[in-house]
């Protein structure tokens, strides 16, 4: 069925694929370069990539417009990134740009000026099920590209986003994304992906939240207590990190610490040669979101806790107030407070939450 179809266009080749293959498929195709928040201290490609969108759009012949989301940006994935740094958790700014802005701003405005459904480029697929006497169930799945998939960035996606939403590369490889790029001599076929803080691009965390978060010199202990070192803030640190605060070395061939635990109140960071907790495996979470049914809590999942970590087996136990616990099988290692812990059935994304 031929659809009305708005494709967020970010001046990359994966986006500009999706676009060209669903105007192929014969829908009604407008591209659209979303327009957001950018510190002006660090240097911005946001015209350059507007300009390669607009450029793939008179490609393909067709409509092109510009989103502005500069301040609902700044105030969902800017001021909560800093907030979250601020009260000593580790954000996520992809899942709540994705949430916020792709798949909220965006696709209401798209909806608002009568599209039947949004795309992008995001390397995930999407399946309808239920009998037609029914009403269909969506259900999100990873992408074919295992080292691309970027369904843990989806999570948040509920029923009413699944069916309004396409993922026309989800059944390819980046490979064969660019191969279809060069094949219809797009000018972004060579382009170099887009690393980084989600439409910002690659930043120096640390040198972005100085701007917004004031240096405060603390100690940096070991397991024991032991003071052997000084950072510039808690804030500016999570937990898993590896760099960039002093310690006393022990020796010249001494291994890496990494920040194990922080204490915004004491501002003070515990590290260890050994990127680990003493945990019994479990993990709670707050603002869970599930993209269809509650998981059930006799059936065994896996989950993981940061983007391309290797899924772990875990139970869910789904409980009231948008909460739930996973018991992971294995102790998971350390477990980042206010990152995203994704839930997995096979490759159905069904959902996930923030860890408490």
């Amino acid at each position: 069925m031929r659809k009305k179809v708005f494709v967020g266009m970010s001046g990359g080749v994966d986006s500009s694929v999706a676009a060209l293959l669903l105007h192929g498929e014969g829908h009604d195709v407008t591209g659209v370069f979303i327009k957001v928040w950018q510190p002006d201290f660090i240097p911005c490609t946001a015209e350059d990539d507007r300009k390669d969108a607009m450029r793939v759009a008179a490609r393909l012949g067709i409509p092109f417009q510009t989103f502005n989301f500069e301040k609902e940006y700044k105030t969902a994935v800017i001021d909560y990134l800093i907030a979250e740094y601020k009260a000593g958790r580790t954000p996520n700014p992809d899942v709540m740009c994705n949430r916020e802005i792709k798949f909220g701003a965006f696709l209401r405005e798209a909806k608002r000026q009568g599209a039947d459904a949004i795309a992008t480029g995001h390397y995930a697929r999407i399946h309808e099920s239920g009998p037609r006497s029914q009403e269909s169930q969506f259900h999100l799945l990873a992408g074919i590209d295992k080292n691309k998939d970027q369904s843990y960035f989806l999570y948040t996606l509920g029923q009413d986003e699944l069916a309004h939403t396409l993922f026309p590369i989800g059944e390819y490889t980046k490979l064969q994304v660019r191969a279809i790029a060069e094949k219809a001599g797009l000018p972004t076929a060579q382009k170099k992906d887009s690393q980084g803080l989600c439409f910002i691009g690659k930043l120096d965390m640390k040198e972005f939240l100085a701007r917004f978060l004031p240096r405060a010199e603390g100690a940096v202990q070991d397991r024991n207590g032991k003071i052997i070192g000084t950072h510039d803030g808690a804030h500016y640190y999570t937990v898993g990190q590896r760099h960039g605060f002093a310690v006393r070395a022990e020796s010249a061939s001494q291994s890496p610490y990494y920040v194990v635990a922080k204490d915004s109140a004491t501002n003070t960071l515990t590290v260890s040669h050994t990127p680990s907790q003493k945990t019994d495996g479990a993990v709670t979470l707050q603002s869970v979101s599930w993209t269809s049914a509650i998981p059930q809590s006799n059936r065994k999942y896996t989950a993981r806790m940061r983007y391309r970590q290797p899924l772990m087996p875990c139970f869910v136990h789904a409980g009231k107030a948008n909460n739930a616990r996973v018991q992971f099988l294995k102790s998971p290692g350390l477990i980042p407070s206010g990152q995203a812990l994704v839930v997995y059935d096979g490759t159905e994304c069904i959902g996930g939450g923030t860890i408490r």
